[in-house]
């Protein structure tokens, strides 16, 4: 059974990669059959990296919250789902091109830099883990971070389409580029569904931390970075309702976000500190 898991993990990774590749084709020569083969290779990879899950899960007894490798793995399944109800709703193919290759690179970085990692659980880290507040956090902490992904990436459309403009420069490629309007709104939208979640998962993690009475827990690496990002992404909110602040600045502040994401996701949760240690 891991053997499968091992091959479904790798055939899946290969599909987002030729769905990345397809997607850049379809942007930059707007035929329909590469924007066809796209979706297909992603949806074949999302089957394969969901098979890849289960079967790990059940040949190791590994949750997919259990372990950095097992959790980057999780995230990358998060983004490709999260990009499949992205295109239903906005119908556009362009964040293919950037969701499909942060999945892509999660896997990619789980597999060469944690893919051998070995442990086993204390039987208090089992006991933390043995709690559907810990399914609930996690869950909804990584659809919370697919969304920040969503924002930060029509953010950064926003300022690429703005950069342009501001040279006025108007090539065929970027006429191609959704209007500021709509990446504005797609990143506002996906942000202020997004910090909800992200606050309730983190009030999750928070109530099993003071159920366990863990000394100290606020000086964890992971909660201290989770902090940041919940105060950047509140910042975002804010500033935008607050209508006094512009769109580029909005757009780097969501950019911004997405890297305390990803140092939160990748290089918080490797420190041997804190009662996150069963990421190691």
């Amino acid at each position: 059974m891991e053997q499968a898991a091992v091959v479904s993990f790798w055939f899946a990774m290969a599909l987002y990669l030729v769905a990345t590749v397809l997607y850049a084709y379809h942007f930059v020569a707007k035929r329909p059959v590469f924007s066809w083969y796209a979706t297909f290779a992603t949806g074949a990879g999302f089957l394969a990296h969901t098979a890849s899950i289960g079967l790990h899960w059940g040949a190791t007894g590994q949750t997919p919250i259990t372990g950095a490798f097992n959790s980057l793995s999780l995230t990358a399944w998060t983004l490709v789902l999260i990009y499949f109800v992205v295109e239903h709703l906005v119908k556009l193919k362009l964040y293919g091109a950037v969701l499909v290759p942060l999945g892509f690179l999660a896997m990619a970085v789980g597999q060469i830099l944690l893919g051998s990692e070995s442990f086993e659980l204390s039987e208090a880290a089992l006991s933390q883990l043995d709690s559907w507040r810990v399914a609930m956090h996690v869950a909804i902490i990584m659809i919370a971070n697919a969304g920040f992904a969503v924002g930060a990436a029509a953010s950064g459309v926003y300022l690429l389409q703005g950069a342009q403009l501001k040279k006025h420069k108007s090539s065929a490629l970027m006429k191609r580029l959704p209007s500021l309007t709509q990446t504005q709104d797609l990143a506002r939208r996906a942000i202020m569904l997004a910090y909800p979640l992200y606050t309730a998962g983190m009030l999750l993690g928070i109530v099993r931390a003071i159920e366990f009475d863990l000394p100290y827990w606020w000086f964890d690496p992971r909660v201290m970075m989770s902090g940041i990002v919940w105060a950047i992404f509140g910042s975002y909110l804010l500033l935008h309702y607050r209508r006094g602040a512009s769109g580029k600045l909005l757009a780097r502040l969501a950019l911004v976000g997405l890297v305390a994401v990803i140092i939160l996701s990748i290089f918080a949760r490797t420190l041997p500190t804190g009662f996150h240690i069963f990421g190691l």
